[in-house]
């Protein structure tokens, strides 16, 4: 009965931080399952010792895989080849990926997925993710934005766009009246390059990513705006 308890509570207690994940960001939702993992693999471990299942030297090979992933990001510092290896790890997820930042989120498409996601950086939900605020949350937010700042409120209303489809049916704020620089930085970002993208990588990914954001395909001219503006920056 103890047994069976104790696998519940287990069961119980995974599902909630499974739970929690879902609602992250899905740039951070990898190492999130990947920190789940190895939990469950010491909590694996620590049971199979304690009822003399598991050996202890097959308990200290695993204490010692689990102490290498955690210490790999130190390694990579004393060790060139690990510190190459994690460039090219980095790169190739920074490539797969876009970033639109503003004064009050930050947003970012999944190049594979399309999925649109973005973080509150100011005001009452700071911190909280877009796919953890319900609908009324969300309504309180882009009133928020309208009043501080109107390229926010034009990339939220992109999001929920994306989210609610049709069903959201809000009224669309005016374009803000900025006329702005943008960055070499922001434009890299937005189109999901490193430095020194050549020309053809530059009208790819912009091409690329007008599929996907374009106003005929679930986007809005917001986006499409910003990734025209990307472009002609890198290309200036």
């Amino acid at each position: 009965m103890a047994r069976l308890i104790l696998l519940l509570a287990i069961g119980l207690a995974v599902w909630i931080v499974y739970q929690r994940i879902k609602a992250l960001p899905p740039a951070q939702r990898k190492p999130a399952y990947l920190k789940l993992g190895v939990g469950l693999l010491v909590v694996v471990v620590v049971i199979g010792v304690v009822t003399g299942r598991m050996h202890w030297l097959g308990a200290a090979i695993t204490g010692l895989l689990v102490g290498a992933l955690r210490l790999l990001p130190a390694l990579a510092q004393l060790f060139p080849i690990f510190q190459q290896i994690r460039r090219h790890t980095s790169g190739t997820a920074g490539a797969s990926r876009s970033e639109v930042e503003t004064a009050v989120l930050k947003m970012v498409l999944d190049h594979e997925t399309g999925d649109l996601s973005g973080q509150v950086l100011s005001g009452e939900f700071e911190g909280r993710s877009l796919d953890s605020l319900d609908r009324a949350d969300l309504d309180n937010l882009l009133a928020y934005c309208r009043a501080q700042d109107l390229d926010s409120a034009r990339l939220l209303e992109s999001y929920l766009q994306r989210r609610f489809g049709a069903d959201w049916g809000g009224d669309y704020t005016p374009p803000a009246d900025s006329g702005s620089d943008m960055s070499n930085a922001e434009a890299l970002a937005i189109l999901g390059l490193e430095e020194g993208a050549d020309e053809q990588a530059i009208v790819q990914a912009h091409r690329k990513l007008m599929q996907k954001l374009h106003p005929d395909r679930g986007g809005n001219d917001y986006l499409a705006a910003k990734l025209n503006q990307a472009k002609d920056t890198l290309l200036a």
